[in-house]
């Protein structure tokens, strides 16, 4: 969609200046919010009195006017939903596919990676706080309409502005080239939630699959059905996060629901996305055998080429009672995968272990070493075992060997 202007620049700067900044660390080149220019949100109905509802992702926000979602990115203006992160990225990088972690795609290759800030869930633990939960603090709950003109003070010290949105310049298509000048494969579209930046990611995703490069998700997997099956068009591979076996636990400490996740997980799955699952196991928490079982089984049910990563808890955010994972925990949880019938199990966040490699599931044998986010060695041949000639699933399995 095009960009619009719209008159709400004042409004927001100056509410912002008024809000307590939230304890987010900052890049210091962090570009000022001015919302001059916004675009149009994807997915969202409005009503007959100028609320939307937003139907991205399974909170169905029913947002009023002049204001925001839960991922605190997205406002409703005169009956109009608008994207806050639409041409602001906050981190940018290339990184081993790995590091994801993705596994099965195309291993040992590099994706360039990038986000905005904003998240649709609160995780008490979440290892990316700072970017992820900026916006629910460093921006205002709620902007005025057309009542509000540039020249009406909203507080004093206006031109002192204590708020801005992180994030530098970025367009679909600059994104998409410095992949290619990087020699990426690919694009991960990461380290926060990328369905509250699915503008962006789709555009994105589309000029890269023109260019040949392909497109992965790192992803909480809450998202409603009908942006999940655009997405599915243009997204070659997602790893989603599934924290908990427990509704209690995701309403508790990540401020969402179980159920939307496993369909999505299911319905990604269905439609030929590769998915890859991951579980950070937090001691006290998600780490009983039961619970364990109850993820592996579910994997099992979507399919047992389905990579399951357990990684190690490291304290963060607001969540700094419970030590890291001991390496026997995650040894534990490989063992549950396992016996459940899961054809590949990882331990993650543990360099040299030995969790890390791929081993055949037909003989047994070792196909890829691995040393945290590198690849030493890969024996597989055209996406085959070369001992037993089993198919080893993935995209690209063979693809640095």
């Amino acid at each position: 969609m095009s960009l619009i202007k719209i008159r709400m620049a004042v409004v927001v700067v100056a509410r912002a200046a008024c809000v307590k900044r939230g304890g987010g660390l900052l890049p210091s080149d962090a570009r000022l919010l001015t919302m001059g220019e916004l675009h149009e949100a994807r997915f969202y109905e409005t009503r007959p009195d100028g609320r939307v509802i937003c139907t991205l992702c399974p909170h169905q926000c029913r947002i009023a006017e002049g204001g925001r979602g839960a991922c605190s990115v997205r406002y409703n203006h005169a009956g109009k939903l608008y994207t806050l992160v639409y041409d602001k990225v906050v981190a940018r990088e290339v990184n081993p596919i790995e590091k994801k972690p993705l596994f099965h795609f195309q291993p040992g290759s590099y994706a360039y990676s990038v986000s905005t800030v904003g998240c649709s869930m609160r995780c008490l633990f979440c290892q990316n706080w700072q970017i992820s939960q900026w916006p629910k603090t460093g921006l205002p709950k709620h902007i005025e309409g057309e009542s509000i003109t540039e020249h009406e003070p909203i507080c004093p010290r206006l031109e002192v502005l204590g708020e801005t949105v992180p994030g530098e310049p970025a367009t679909p298509q600059s994104i998409v080239d410095a992949a290619l000048n990087t020699g990426c494969q690919s694009i991960s579209y990461t380290f926060t939630e990328p369905t509250i930046f699915y503008e962006l990611a789709f555009d994105t995703a589309v000029l890269a699959r023109e260019r040949g490069i392909k497109n992965n998700f790192v992803s909480n997997g809450f998202i409603s059905e009908a942006p999940l099956r655009e997405l599915a068009t243009v997204l070659d591979g997602i790893n989603v996060d599934l924290k908990f076996f427990k509704e209690e636990s995701y309403r508790r400490v990540s401020r969402a629901r179980l159920g939307p996740i496993l369909d999505a997980i299911r319905l990604y799955h269905e439609l030929g996305v590769w998915v890859e699952v991951t579980t950070l196991v937090i001691p006290g928490l998600n780490d009983s055998d039961e619970e364990l079982r109850s993820i592996a089984d579910f994997i099992l049910s979507v399919g047992p080429e389905v990579p399951w990563h357990v990684t190690q808890y490291y304290p963060a955010y607001k969540m700094y009672d419970r030590p890291p994972t001991p390496v026997e925990t995650l040894r534990r949880a490989r063992k549950i995968g396992f016996e459940a019938g899961l054809r590949y199990v990882y331990e993650g966040n543990v360099p040299g272990e030995g969790g890390e490699n791929t081993y055949c599931y037909a003989c047994g044998n070792l196909l890829i070493e691995r040393y945290g986010f590198y690849v030493r060695v890969n024996r597989i041949r055209k996406d085959c075992c070369p001992d037993c000639g089993a198919h080893i699933d993935g995209i690209g399995m063979s693809w640095a060997s």
